[in-house]
């Protein structure tokens, strides 16, 4: 009894280690291609984020002029959260692409 445990121990090491062999050859290959594809996004993805802050920093734009234009004396609030929200897609979108490019 004790003799078979001790091959079915053997057996499960060797079959492990020859695994892990196995699996060492591909998985460089596999973090470095998977590496470039996400890389290879982050152009578009930094566009994207560009484009879409240009879209809210218009439509900021024209609500802040829609209560200034009405003399809602609660314009400079609104005015400064519209450009803070432009600002910080714009930083969010450079921050991110400099960390890891």
């Amino acid at each position: 009894m004790e003799r078979q445990k001790k091959k079915m121990l053997l057996t499960g090491v060797l079959l492990l280690s020859a695994m892990s062999a196995l699996a060492q050859g591909n998985g460089g290959a596999g973090i470095d291609e998977a590496t470039q594809m996400v890389t290879s996004y982050f152009d578009p993805a930094t566009k994207l984020i560009y484009a879409i802050g240009a879209v809210v920093g218009l439509i900021g734009g024209v609500k802040v002029y829609n209560k200034f234009s009405s003399g809602d004396p609660d314009t400079s609030k609104t005015a400064a959260s519209w450009f803070g929200a432009c600002i910080f897609l714009i930083v969010a979108a450079t921050i991110l692409r400099s960390f890891f490019l």
